[in-house]
């Protein structure tokens, strides 16, 4: 019900704005609005303003639409000719179809804005790991390094340095690594490595795994801090506060390792130890056998007590109001960047079109994001109003950047694009939009 509601409210939220800056500017261009509508469908609820504009909200909450008087869809009457869309220039149609994302960029720096207002905190890029005969090894990477920059872009946190690498998935050629034993070391060191398709065929890639590179974190103490309700660990007699100890002749003395252990052995019965008021007790534990991304792997249901990661580790950036709204517009900037850049590599095959995603990702992402608190679901739809904005600029009959495609095209001829012409063009939007929203949706379900 939390996924659901989650991703309803994002989704009431992004159409809203969209259709609002559409709504506005035909306004504001003397163009009569119709209906203002939130959903499709039937309608559920409606009133009318003093202009004449319904505003509804239908059954089937997956979109909306500002439906405007216009003369290739009905008769208009000859008093209202001057209100009809079709009869405004070309640049205030422009302008009309072009205030929906705008709005959404709009929504996504304001809201960026008001997150970078209680300042950035992100893990330091510290190097524990290397793998044999991996892409770090070949650049001649070290345990203790802190990874500085990639290909020349500073990487200051684990956030950084994932953005930095996202950009090569895919690729082949030369990547270039900055590194030192600290920040503030006069010693940095420059490599490089080579990148052959680098992840290519990869659904939901990790691209530091994918480097060979393990990041430094503190041992997470294994007490377990929540036991999901009619799951083996309840069932088996684990409670809140019991502290891990063993698990078969394996001593546990971090989370991660009790975590990867019960992953690995589905349906196993597992010895577990562990400390309960100061006693060591022990029970057989039965992982159930779940299936995430094509791959069947254990889980009990527990979850890790809370805990501290220590200060060394974690870099952290405070910002004036006027430096907030900077680094607002640089991040919706930069998540704009990387939605065309992973179009293109989406058209190029240079990125699995497994990494597609749907309505339920986005639900599932929707619902845990509202779950780790209101600053996390904030940040999550200002991400997703990028990612609507930059979609419906693209270039494709049926969205918004498929209108303007034609509205440049009549400003370069000086008149419009023909009918027939627009109406294939529309058909084969449809055709592929609908291809790619059956895609998406089929990964949602194997994901599932």
């Amino acid at each position: 019900m939390q996924t659901v509601l989650s991703f309803l409210v994002a989704l009431l939220i992004l159409v809203s704005i969209h259709e609002f800056g559409h709504f506005y500017v035909a306004r504001r261009c003397g163009v009569k609005v119709h209906r203002f509508s939130i959903g499709f469908g039937k309608v559920l609820w409606s009133w009318r303003d003093r202009q004449g504009t319904e505003y509804a909200l239908a059954a089937l909450p997956l979109g909306g639409y500002v439906k405007m008087l216009d003369e290739r869809e009905g008769v208009v009457a000859t008093e209202e000719r001057h209100m009809a869309f079709n009869n405004k220039s070309v640049w205030q149609r422009i302008a009309i179809v072009a205030a929906g994302p705008i709005a959404n960029f709009i929504l996504a720096i304001l809201l960026f804005w008001g997150l970078m207002l209680q300042g950035e905190r992100g893990m330091v890029p510290v190097i524990d790991s290397i793998a044999p005969n991996s892409i770090a090894a070949q650049a001649g990477l070290e345990k203790g390094q802190e990874i500085l920059a990639v290909d020349g872009i500073p990487t200051p946190t684990w956030q950084a340095l994932n953005r930095a690498l996202l950009n090569r998935l895919g690729e082949s050629g030369p990547i270039s690594f900055k590194v030192a034993y600290s920040e503030d070391s006069h010693f940095q060191y420059e490599s490089e490595a080579q990148l052959h398709d680098w992840l290519r065929d990869a659904a939901d890639p990790d691209p530091v795994a994918g480097l060979g590179i393990s990041l430094q974190f503190p041992q997470i103490p294994p007490v377990v801090g929540e036991v999901l309700s009619a799951s083996p660990a309840e069932r088996a007699g684990l409670k809140t506060g019991d502290v891990l100890r063993r698990v078969d002749d394996v001593v546990i003395n971090d989370w991660r390792l009790w975590v990867d252990y019960v992953r690995e052995r589905p349906g196993a019965a597992l010895s577990v130890t562990f400390e309960r008021a100061g006693q060591l007790h022990q029970l057989t534990l039965i992982p159930d056998a779940v299936t995430e991304n094509g791959k069947v792997q254990g889980r009990v249901g527990v979850g890790v007590q809370p805990y501290n990661i220590p200060e060394k580790l974690i870099r952290a950036y405070d910002y004036s109001v006027v430096g907030a709204f900077v680094a607002g517009v640089n991040k919706t900037w930069e998540t704009s960047g990387f939605v065309l850049l992973s179009v293109k590599k989406l058209i190029l095959g240079e990125i699995s079109t497994k990494n597609l995603s749907g309505p339920i990702t986005i639900a599932k992402v929707a619902g845990s994001s509202a779950e780790s608190g209101l600053v996390s679901f904030i940040g999550f739809v200002a991400l997703l109003s990028v990612f609507l904005a930059v979609f419906n600029l693209l270039p494709i009959p049926v969205l918004d950047g498929g209108h303007l495609f034609y509205y440049f095209i009549e400003v370069i001829k000086g008149k419009p694009v023909s009918d027939k012409v627009q109406m294939l063009g529309y058909q084969a939007g449809l055709f592929l939009v609908i291809s790619l929203s059956l895609l998406a949706l089929y990964n949602d379900i194997m994901r599932l």
